[in-house]
Parts: structure tokens; C-alpha cells; sequence
């Protein structure tokens, strides 16, 4: 595989990312890594690696302000859901123009915080995203920092959280907002996973997201927690890896039916 740097620079930030690469094709699917709060785009290195190795492309890249180490310069003070949406959707539109990546075959996998932005924008990128994974996917981010601030006033100008200042921005995007409101409508197969002993966030709400998508599949790993242990990604590399190869033939079929 080739594996290259990528910068991608939108609403005045530069988005740090990684290409991998896979050898001798031509045009193929591709995988977007989305990193959970304070993570990093090595953080699926050795998962991204796994994909390019079985003829399916990967980005991981580096939430502007979603890591303490981020190169990028934008505060992690200023950081929000909505600006790591806005990554994402940078991200989106900039394989979309690169030749080697088939758009029909472009899957969002997003991990904790990453797979709350992932779900909120496959909600608005339906034509452009052909499948969604989600692993352990941090949906109750508002209901819980909207529990512990009840009232406007009781946020903070920062709270630093798992060694990450955040800052007021981060709180005041998220004042009155519902979730179950928002994701859920994703047209296309959506594959959730979840460790079984949780503590960080609860498989309620993966429980609950598994429901509401018209097509999805919820998989809950045992004796796993918010971060699976070595043996769990493997097993989940090759679970996505099987969903994303059967999300390829139903689109072909599809295509062939139309003919």
C-alpha cells in the first residue's frame, strides 16, 4: 500500500490526515476514520493498514481542535461538535474529487464523540455516503453535559475533561439539543457496535439508534468497554470489513437490476 499525508483546509483550519492506499488499484472503495474526543488519526492506524491490505482505501485524520495533539492550531477551547462536523464534511468533499476513490462506495466509521458527528452528518450526506459504522458511538454527548449544566449560567468559560480544556463554545452548540431528534433517518445500512461493559456511554442509546434506522444491525461485543481491547478490533475490523464488502454487492446487484 502507499501511504501519504494529506492536508485538507476549510473555514480557515487545516485538517491533518493520513492516505492509505491501496496497492495496484485503480479506483476503489474508501473508508472515513472519524477519532473519538481528545483521540488522534493514529488512533485506527493499525485498522485503516487492515482495510488498504483487502483493496479498500482509508483517511484518518485529526478532528482541528479535537486532540491535544492537533497540528493544526485551532483551540480545542473552540472546538464543537459542529466544527468537527464541519471536518468531516471537508473531508467527504475532498475524496469525492480524488479519481482513485469510487463515489459510489465512499463508508463513514465513526468511534465515540467521532461516531456522534459521523451519524449527524450521514443524516445530511445520504446521496454521498453508500453505509455508516458506528462504533460505540458517544450519542448521549448533549444529554449529558446538558444534565450537568442545567441552566445557562452554570456553564464554565473551560472544563477541562480526560486531560482536553474545552471551552464555553463547546457547551452553548449543544444548549437544548436532542439527539433522537436529529439522527435515525440514514436511508442506507448502518452497522453499530458496542462493548457489552460500557461505562462511558451506556449501549442504550446504540440500542436505541439500531431501532430508528430503517436498515440497521447492532452488535454488542462482550466483556469490551468505550475503547475495545485488541482482540475486540480485530473482530471488529473484520465484521466492518464483511458489512462494507455486502453493502458493495447490494449496491451492484442494484445497479445490475436497473440495466
Amino acid at each position: 500500500m502507499q501511504i501519504e499525508d494529506i492536508k485538507i483546509s476549510h473555514h480557515n483550519r487545516t485538517i491533518d490526515g493520513t492516505f492509505y492506499k491501496p496497492e495496484g488499484s485503480k479506483c476503489f472503495p474508501l473508508i472515513i476514520f472519524s477519532h473519538g474526543y481528545n483521540g488522534h488519526k493514529e488512533d485506527f492506524e493499525i485498522s485503516a493498514r487492515y482495510f488498504a491490505a483487502n483493496g479498500i482505501g482509508a483517511v484518518c485524520y485529526t478532528f482541528c481542535g479535537g486532540s491535544t495533539r492537533d497540528s493544526s492550531g485551532f483551540p480545542t477551547t473552540e472546538m464543537t461538535i459542529f466544527t468537527e462536523k464541519e471536518d468531516l464534511n471537508a473531508v467527504i468533499d475532498e475524496v469525492k474529487g480524488w479519481k482513485c476513490v469510487d463515489n459510489s462506495n465512499i463508508y463513514l466509521f465513526g468511534a465515540s464523540q467521532g461516531g456522534m458527528v459521523s451519524a449527524l452528518t450521514a443524516e445530511e450526506r445520504g446521496d454521498d455516503i453508500n453505509a455508516l459504522v458506528l462504533l460505540y458511538p458517544a450519542l448521549c454527548i448533549a444529554d449529558d453535559w446538558n444534565a450537568r449544566f442545567e441552566k445557562e449560567e452554570d456553564i464554565p468559560d473551560t472544563e477541562e475533561l480526560w486531560g482536553m480544556l474545552l471551552g464555553r463554545r463547546f457547551f452553548e452548540t449543544i444548549r437544548g439539543f436532542q439527539i433522537k431528534k436529529q439522527v435515525g433517518t440514514f436511508p442506507k445500512s448502518v452497522l453499530l457496535m458496542h462493548g457489552a461493559e460500557d461505562s462511558v456511554v451506556m449501549s442504550d442509546y446504540a440500542v436505541w439508534a439500531s431501532e430508528q434506522y430503517p436498515d440497521a444491525r447492532l452488535e454488542i461485543f462482550p466483556n469490551e468497554g468505550h475503547g475495545f481491547s485488541e482482540e475486540g478490533n480485530r473482530r471488529m475490523e473484520a465484521m466492518t470489513l464483511y458489512f462494507i464488502h455486502e453493502c458493495m454487492n447490494c449496491r451492484r446487484n442494484k445497479y445490475l437490476a436497473l440495466e
